[in-house]
């Protein structure tokens, strides 16, 4: 079989997303396909049609109730035969915003109300009118339907390690090196506090849309009905909530294009949580490295094709690598976007058909993250083994309690015993017993143990 005649399937797709990972990112198409970019735009122009019957022109009286329930059904009910349908015009017309025009037009055959009206559709309108609050419906729907939910998993799972693993402590590694243990559910609640804001970040940021023609002045708007208030009724179609209106937030400045300022933020907001969790998927990919916890094992699951025992932190691994292919891709466009030579170029609009790509990417990511902390089975015994080995860590509240009570060169008669050396609990007990302190205080240090020697990180966890 000639390469060039293989069909699309999962196994030649070119994009992953579309082959090895497409069923996985099947909540997305609705959104984010071309299907979900034709199904925006016919919503975008149906608000508009309607609403101009409303406007109080002499040529173009308020519609029926019949005809608006028609109208908004072609929106609910627009199905990949519509799309179909669609693409099949673009043939000929070789523009898809028309294309979407004239099968808007083609559905009022046999409605003569509807017919009458026909050349309101897309009226005064520029293609990019239509094109910018359609993007702005894509990404209201895949924020609200996958993107928040996917990340409130994530969030959840995280709250409910934090608080189950809350007092189990656990050594930590600043520099890679034993340090001031911590506790299990702390390191959780860290993770999750940053991604509680991040999250919050990415759902405030406003959808705009701007419906003001060829250069943002309605020029052909005021040419037409002079005496309009053309701005007010642009906004209240924009804002309006759906089905009727769009539900977005009116731009009231612009160029032939939205500026996409808002999109840069948007992603630039999604890039900060996927770079939280690349720093999750490294950290817990040690942890599992270290022992700290063990993985569920999967029936017939190879680990390496050499290696029989091997059980690999793959998730975490394809989290990473996903999270860090959405950046560099959301990147790209959160730069490029709000730049438009003068009042229109087009290099906006190929990369604007990626947004679904970089989204995807994440949304991949969040997947395999909710799978590898699902895998997690926390070895308790490893924990703690490390901190019986690291009496070490102790020093640093020896030394500070020396220094409350005044004993001269503390941290550097601790330095001397610990650094470097593997301490031995019997080290630190035989220097504790010969400060000069309050034997309250000697008895509380002789009681201490890298395990119980944890701070407020408990309470912590538990407050996250």
């Amino acid at each position: 079989m000639q390469a060039n005649s293989l069909e699309l399937t999962p196994v030649t797709a070119v994009s992953p997303l579309d082959g090895r990972y497409a069923a996985k990112l099947k909540p997305l198409r609705s959104s984010m396909s071309e299907y979900g970019y034709m199904r925006a735009r016919v919503q975008v122009e149906v608000a508009w049609f309607m609403a101009l019957s409303d406007a109080g022109m002499e040529q173009f009286k308020p519609l029926t109730p019949g005809a608006r329930k028609y109208l908004l059904e072609l929106v609910k009910n627009f199905s990949l035969d519509d799309a179909r349908a669609i693409k099949d015009i673009e043939k000929t017309t070789n523009h898809d915003v028309k294309a979407v025009e004239y099968w808007i037009k083609g559905k009022f055959d046999g409605r003569p109300e509807l017919q009458a009206a026909s050349e309101f559709v897309h009226f005064s309108c520029t293609s990019e009118d239509i094109n910018n609050t359609s993007h702005a419906l894509q990404l209201k729907a895949c924020r609200e339907q996958v993107l928040l939910p996917g990340l409130d998993a994530i969030c959840n799972t995280l709250r409910d390690m934090a608080q189950k693993f809350a007092e189990v402590p656990m050594l930590s590694r600043t520099h890679g090196q034993t340090a001031s243990p911590t506790t299990v559910g702390k390191e959780f609640a860290n993770v999750l506090v940053r991604l509680d804001k991040a999250r919050a970040k990415i759902a405030e940021v406003p959808l705009l849309g701007k419906m003001n023609g060829a250069v943002g002045n309605y020029n052909a708007h005021l040419s037409a009905a002079p005496d309009m208030d053309w701005e007010a009724f642009s906004r209240n179609v924009i804002e309006t909530p759906e089905p009727i209106g769009l539900g977005l937030t009116f731009q009231p400045y612009s160029i032939q294009i939205e500026p996409h300022d808002y999109m840069a933020e948007l992603f630039d907001a999604v890039a900060r949580s996927n770079t939280i969790l690349i720093d999750l998927s490294r950290d817990v990919w040690s942890y599992v490295s270290l022992g700290y916890f063990k993985q569920k094992l999967k029936e017939g699951e190879i680990g390496s094709s050499t290696m029989p025992h091997k059980v690999n932190p793959i998730d975490f691994e394809n989290a990473e690598g996903n999270l860090g292919l959405a950046n560099a891709l959301l990147r790209h466009l959160s730069e490029k976007l709000p730049i438009s030579r003068m009042q229109r170029d087009l290099t906006d609009s190929t990369v604007l058909r990626n947004m679904g790509v970089a989204l995807g990417y994440a949304i991949l990511a969040h997947q395999s993250l909710m799978t590898g902390l699902g895998k997690l089975q926390l070895n308790e015994e490893r924990l703690a083994e490390d901190l019986d080995a690291a009496w070490e860590v102790l020093a640093e509240p020896i030394q500070t309690v020396m220094r409350r009570y005044g004993v001269q060169g503390a941290y550097e008669k601790l330095k001397e015993v610990t650094r470097g050396k593997t301490v031995q609990a019997a080290d630190l007990h035989n220097l504790i017993r010969g400060l000069e302190i309050p034997e309250a205080e000697k008895e509380r240090l002789l009681a201490m143990t890298p395990g119980s020697y944890v701070g407020k990180a408990a309470e912590l966890a538990r407050r996250a």
